[in-house]
């Protein structure tokens, strides 16, 4: 008998000003809204009865709060999964970006003096190396880009094909396994 595959469930941190704003926060450290946090904390219920051989966490506060507000034990602080370095464009809209550079999309495109989308993807393959390895469920608790893209190289594909998935705050998608094939088994719900 094949032994189960662990499976993932992706959690976006809660509602930041920034989010809100919809400006691309990457590395700036944003604390939750009231909402964002009311938002995290309804995660926990929807959360019951997963039993998770580890918890992965962002090192930034909406990511680490949003864990704890949602009653994930024991996180441990993953590099890894911090959001994408925006560089140039932190704290930007696309709307006001796009007024610069038109058609700009931050997977196609990039960002000037920030991370470029091949570093972003080898940060997501070496979190999913660490939960293939492992035996048991891992929650990832981290940001909307650097999600998009660890739930496309889940899948083995080009990392740019993140631009076609969208994930809300306060979100959780569910990576797992249809036989052998690695598959999407819920997004952004």
């Amino acid at each position: 008998m094949t032994p189960l595959q662990p499976r993932v469930v992706l959690i976006r941190h809660g509602e930041t000003a920034w989010s809100r704003e919809r400006r691309h926060t990457g590395r700036t450290d944003i604390p939750l809204t009231p909402e964002g946090e009311a938002r995290a904390a309804d995660l926990g219920p929807r959360l019951t009865g997963w039993k998770f051989a580890a918890v992965l966490v962002s090192p930034l506060s909406r990511a680490t709060r949003t864990a704890e507000l949602a009653g994930l034990s024991a996180p441990e602080v993953t590099p890894d999964l911090v959001e994408w370095d925006y560089g140039d464009y932190e704290g930007r809209t696309t709307t006001a970006i796009r007024e610069d550079h038109p058609g700009w999309d931050v997977f196609g495109d990039g960002v000037p003096g920030g991370e470029t989308l091949h570093q972003v993807a080898v940060r997501a393959d070496r979190v999913i190396t660490r939960i293939r390895a492992g035996s048991g469920d891992v929650a990832c608790v981290a940001h909307a880009h650097l999600l998009r893209v660890l739930a496309v190289r889940w899948l083995g594909v080009d990392p740019v094909s993140g631009r076609y998935l969208v994930l809300g705050p306060a979100s959780i998608s569910v990576l797992g396994w249809e036989r052998e094939q690695a598959v999407i088994e819920h997004w952004n719900t």
